[in-house]
């Protein structure tokens, strides 16, 4: 229960066991995040922010307004507030690195040839590791955007994605990119000292609001996934299940690029031979579930 304490300010709200595993088991049904008693701390923080904004008194009116039929929308801000979003430009640069030298020649050939090439980032936060891949490739071929070449970037909160989609950045955020980088963004109109992502980028990307546990609305195949550092959250089953999903929308010989804390996708059997650090590869040994399969309509038909 919420009040005032001793020195008059509002005292932080007790979570009990019995709220705390409800809401835990909500976000691992919903998300696949476990969490456990060491976050206890952390769900109190940000969700009492919740109770205030709501004016309620207690989590125990708090859990009860989850689980209503009028909770839908406070459902989505709990995963909006549980959820860490943390991500800059070039991310883990061995991996782009990787991509640069290893992986864009070859798709931007077959693209200039006629080929669909598709890369999706699933968990993309506020998108610039989407935006990453995009000035990578404009980087190599300044044309790419004319070619068959889009880039999806998913991520569980809506918040973010509305961020990724205005691909505007602070002055700050844009000086992790390297020099040949910054070209692809403008002053932004609208909020000085803030940066928008070019046109060229834009043609590049799509962003999408998607749930990796729920069913996903996409075609592929995909040429390259990142998933890096979502999954660190999940557990191993969960794990298992997403790294088979993924493989199952890759072509022979995609890239699957995870966080290097997340190492054990060989878990999902033969379907990825390891590379380097956090680089997976689909194998060719293994006959793939056909894509109508696992998805019948692609996202705004774009991917």
């Amino acid at each position: 229960m919420t009040g005032l304490n001793g020195s008059g300010s509002v005292a932080t709200p007790t979570l009990s066991d019995r709220e705390f595993r409800s809401i835990a088991g909500f976000m691992y049904d919903e998300t696949g995040i476990v969490l456990t008693e060491a976050k206890r701390a952390m769900v109190v923080s940000r969700l009492s922010r919740r109770l205030r904004d709501l004016d309620l008194q207690d989590f125990t009116t708090y859990c009860d307004l989850l689980q209503s039929r009028w909770g839908a929308d406070e459902r989505t801000r709990m995963i909006s507030s549980l959820t860490t979003n943390v991500t800059h430009f070039f991310r883990e640069s061995g991996h782009f690195d990787d991509l640069r030298d290893n992986v864009f020649p070859r798709l931007l050939e077959q693209a200039q040839a006629g080929r669909r090439v598709r890369l999706w980032s699933a968990g993309c936060s506020t998108g610039q590791e989407v935006y990453s891949l995009g000035v990578a490739l404009l980087a190599l071929c300044p044309t790419a955007a004319d070619l068959d070449i889009r880039i999806l970037g998913t991520d569980i909160d809506p918040e973010v994605i509305r961020t990724a989609r205005a691909g505007t950045y602070t002055k700050t955020q844009l000086a992790q990119l390297p020099d040949q980088g910054r070209v692809f963004f403008r002053d932004s109109r609208d909020t000085p000292m803030m940066q928008d992502a070019g046109a060229e980028l834009r043609r590049l990307v799509a962003f999408r609001v998607l749930n990796l546990l729920h069913d996903w609305p996409v075609k592929g195949p995909f040429d390259v996934i990142m998933c890096r550092n979502v999954t660190i959250y999940f557990d191993r089953e969960t794990q298992q299940r997403l790294w088979h999903r993924f493989g199952q929308l890759m072509q022979d010989g995609a890239r699957l690029y995870v966080g290097h804390s997340e190492y054990r996708v060989e878990d999902a059997g033969s379907q990825f031979v390891p590379g380097s650090a956090g680089v997976f590869i689909r194998s060719s040994d293994v006959t793939k579930p056909s894509v109508s399969s696992v998805a019948a309509t692609s996202i705004g038909g774009a991917l």
